[in-house]
């Protein structure tokens, strides 16, 4: 029990890293540019089908310390799939299908899996599967930081799930910053690169490969 509990928690943590960085890329759109916040953020999620993108993740402790460096490829397909796969040191795929997400933990030859409603519930992934507004889910405003980029800030109007607040910064018509605050007071950055919108992909990227995983955990 004891490790189903680390698995789910750790999985969870993965989860809610994504769904922002899913959303930051989602509103990456040179067409958007000179867009405001909620005007930039449906302009961009009307037209997008698919996506694909290298990425690197620096999580900091409360205390600023360094807890994650990570960095890894992702895949996305509306409405509802992504595939993330984080490199070392925490080799892992995510794969959400539609219906379930699934995560395998490749060091620990390890697959855990749940209901996609239940494994996105409270996180910015949910705009991606439905249909609704930005601004049902989040208060976008302008935020200033004093420096060169535009910034704009997503608060999330439920007040009971992990994320604070999400800022993401742009550099002219490129997205250039992420910075996603959780409960605990973690700060995750995330930098994306060779950024594609609408690629061709295949379904079969969105589907957790036969036979991997020695152990297999429902929640």
């Amino acid at each position: 029990m004891m490790l189903m509990n680390l698995t789910l928690a750790a999985g969870r943590r993965l989860l809610t890293t994504l769904a922002a960085g899913l959303i930051a890329l989602a509103i990456a759109s040179p067409l958007a540019a000179a867009a405001s916040g909620v005007e930039r953020l449906d302009t961009y999620l009307e037209g997008l089908d698919s996506l694909s993108a290298e990425f690197r993740q620096i999580t900091l402790a409360a205390d600023g310390g360094r807890m994650v460096e990570a960095s890894g490829t992702l895949y996305l397909k509306r409405p509802g799939r992504f595939r993330w796969e984080y490199q070392a040191p925490m080799e892992q795929v995510i794969v959400a299908d539609g219906k379930r997400v699934w995560l395998h933990d490749i060091e620990l030859d390890q697959v855990s899996h749940q209901s996609q409603d239940t494994a996105l519930a409270g996180t910015p992934a949910q705009l991606l599967a439905s249909d609704d507004p930005v601004e049902k889910h989040f208060t976008v405003q302008p935020w200033d930081a004093g420096d060169q980029r535009e910034w704009v800030e997503l608060l999330p109007k439920a007040g009971s799930g992990e994320i604070i607040k999400i800022r993401i910064g742009f550099a002219g018509a490129e997205l250039d910053t992420l910075l996603m605050e959780d409960a605990f007071g973690q700060l995750t950055r995330l930098s994306f690169t060779a950024t594609k919108r609408n690629p061709r992909l295949s379904d079969d990227l969105f589907k957790l490969e036969k036979g991997v995983g020695g152990d297999l955990l429902q929640f």
